[in-house]
């Protein structure tokens, strides 16, 4: 990638004041570490997140090795070359808040002021408030001539954010540079009013880039409640967890990575790890000519009382396409299905005519119930030995059946528990708004109460093992994946993709990985092709997750 650069400020150094090449020096140093790093959700190498806290540990030791000013300019340049790669054409406008955030955005209005850009720069704080190197960014834009605009609330009303200027053109994009990772609570008063000008703008069709993290958005967390949903958001020095969970990845759209020059990927502790195949691929089961389907492992999938016999054909049907030998359900209802005119290779039975000693691994829960023949039939899928998914009803029982759930703790075969946030609110004993208001800590405490891989599902879905520390099995958020999947029995197809994967001999935390990236992939080749996501069908999954786990282990690919 070519780093952005100002034929302004290249002009400059030939002849002029010792100040003026200081400056241009500055500039070049700061344009040669102007390069971003796209985030790949198909990345083949491992993505850290970093939380806020690593986050200024990184920035402290730069600071201790750098000039002063040296990290603000790199963030300016890596943000005028990238805002000169992605913002069309047009006036720009560029919001700088009262904090660092504030100062990396006039770096960058001087850089493509200096470049000939139409650009306005409007700075939401006093200037003489501003820390020392906002205030020197805030500086070198009027040295410079940028078109800068100062608009602090009145003094009679300090919490009402002043009027949008009459004589502003329309933009053809805004640049969010209010807050970045400083804030620690939701925004209010006049900040909160900006950010709620920037949402009817986005509504009105302006792309709105966000610097960092979209302004009112955790970090940590992924909580928004008021943030910026932008278009694109550039984070520095490393990606953050909250960019991908909860609110983040409606806040923060498509996500590129500018590391300021200081090595990538940084050295300290994440705070979690990006589900891309990194994390995963090496464990899928490889196809090899001289094996038949008994290599590829027995699955059962126990549920389907009267009225819901189609979740455990769901899960059953997605086992198939993932790669299960052979696959059976077994039926609450009675009577059974006799068998899948769908797929006629899937073999159906009574609960209680399943082998389950033959089993390689089990899904337990996809239509259940929570009745008394349900209970028992979970009882007798905890004590078989076998690797198990638990799913929908299967959770309902545990977290209300004091027995059930001293079998779930008491047994040594792997299994993979899948609650959306109200099953792990009652898995819990808690409200989902707690569950929500830090999804990784509340995966890892249920991945640790349940001594279990954990699947918190919803948008940027976690994934945690229930390892005695946070090295060892870190905690894992998934980026793929969309609103088409807020439907009907998506859940249940999950649960049979994974099913397949412990079938196959998957270790329990690697199926969970893969089988959740798949699933979000199949989401998104589909709504990529017109398929949704208004309209898609938990159905039409199980084709597309086939192609996206083909396209990882096709002959070649692995030794």
């Amino acid at each position: 990638m070519t780093p952005f650069s100002s034929p302004a400020a290249a002009g400059t150094a030939a002849g002029g004041t010792a100040a003026e090449t200081a400056v241009t020096a500055e500039i070049a140093e700061a344009t040669a570490n102007a390069d971003w790093l796209r985030f790949d959700p198909a990345s083949s190498t491992p993505v850290p997140l970093f939380d806020s806290a690593a986050i200024r540990r990184l920035e402290q030791a730069a600071y201790a090795g750098l000039s002063p000013f040296t990290l603000m300019a790199r963030a300016g340049a890596a943000t005028a070359a990238w805002l000169n790669a992605h913002a069309p054409a047009g006036p720009l406008l560029l919001l700088a808040g009262p904090g660092n955030n504030g100062g990396d955005a006039l770096v960058a209005a001087t850089h493509l002021h200096r470049a000939g850009r139409e650009i306005q720069a409007w700075l939401l704080a006093d200037p003489a408030r501003l820390p020392a190197d906002a205030a020197r960014a805030w500086q070198q834009a009027n040295d410079a001539g940028v078109p800068l605009q100062v608009l602090v609330p009145d003094a009679a009303s300090p919490q009402t954010a002043p009027p949008w200027p009459a004589t502003a053109p329309r933009f053809a994009a805004v640049v969010d540079g209010l807050l970045g990772i400083g804030l620690n609570r939701p925004a209010s008063g006049a900040l909160a009013e900006w950010i709620a000008r920037l949402g009817i703008l986005a509504d009105q069709g302006v792309p709105v880039f966000a610097l960092d993290v979209p302004s009112g958005l955790s970090a940590d967390t992924g909580a928004g409640a008021p943030a910026v949903r932008a278009t694109r958001t550039l984070t520095f020095i490393a990606a953050k967890p909250g960019l991908l969970t909860l609110d983040g990845r409606d806040c923060a759209g498509e996500l590129d990575i500018a590391p300021l020059g200081l090595g990538y990927p940084p050295q300290d502790t994440p705070a979690a790890w990006a589900n891309t195949p990194a994390r995963f691929a090496a464990a899928l089961p490889g196809r090899r000519h001289a094996t038949h389907k008994g290599s590829f492992g027995t699955l059962a999938v126990i549920g389907g009382s009267i009225g819901m016999v189609g979740a455990p054909l769901l899960g059953a049907r997605a086992a198939l396409h993932l790669g299960a030998g052979r696959v059976h359900i077994g039926f609450l209802a009675d009577p059974a299905p006799p068998f899948d005119p769908v797929h006629p290779e899937l073999m159906l039975h009574p609960v209680d005519r399943l082998q389950l000693a033959e089993m390689s691994a089990l899904v337990a829960g996809p239509g259940m119930g929570t009745g008394e023949y349900a209970r028992q039939w979970l009882g007798v899928a905890l004590q078989a030995g076998t690797p198990t998914v638990l799913d929908a009803d299967a959770l309902n029982l545990l977290a209300t059946d004091a027995a059930l759930a001293a079998l779930a703790g008491a047994g040594t075969a792997p299994r993979v528990l899948t609650p959306h946030p109200l099953e792990a609110a009652r898995l819990m004993g808690c409200t989902v708004a707690e569950i929500q208001r830090d999804r990784l800590a509340a995966a890892r405490a249920l991945a640790a109460q349940w001594q279990a891989v954990v699947v918190l599902k919803g948008s940027g879905t976690v994934i945690a093992g229930p390892g005695k520390n946070a090295g060892e099995h870190a905690v894992t958020i998934n980026p793929t994946g969309n609103a088409g999947l807020a439907t009907a029995g998506t859940g249940d197809v999950l649960a049979g993709m994974i099913g397949a994967l412990l079938a196959q001999g998957m270790a329990a935390e690697s199926a969970a990985l893969a089988a959740v990236w798949l699933h979000g992939r199949a989401a998104d080749r589909l709504v990529a092709g017109g398929e949704g996501p208004a309209g898609l069908t938990a159905g039409e999954l199980p084709r597309a997750a086939r192609y996206e786990l083909n396209a990882l282990v096709m002959p070649g690919a692995r030794q």
